[in-house]
């Protein structure tokens, strides 16, 4: 049901993940490998989340880490929607 929200397989993706693990950090290698999805379009998803205010950035060295903005205006929501939708596949 999700998929008729957001649009993007990749974006869904990053969002169900920090949905079900909100305090997690993670660079975009990393994130990718969890995903399998291509490091250029997560880079692109999350630069697009992160000009909303759904994910924050900081640098650590020359690596660059994200993770969910909780206090997201729209955060709740989303992580609700996913964990309906994640326990009905179940």
């Amino acid at each position: 049901m999700l998929q008729y929200f957001i649009t993007s397989k990749t974006r869904r993706k990053i969002i169900m993940l920090f949905s079900k693990y909100p305090d997690y950090k993670i660079h975009i290698r990393g994130l990718a490998k969890i995903i399998k999805e291509d490091p250029g379009n997560i880079a692109r998803e999350l630069t697009r989340l992160e000009k909303i205010g759904y994910v924050r950035s900081s640098k650590d060295g020359n690596t660059k880490i994200y993770w969910a903005n909780q206090t997201f205006l729209l955060f709740k929501e989303l992580q609700s929607m996913v964990l309906k939708t994640s326990n009905k596949r179940s």
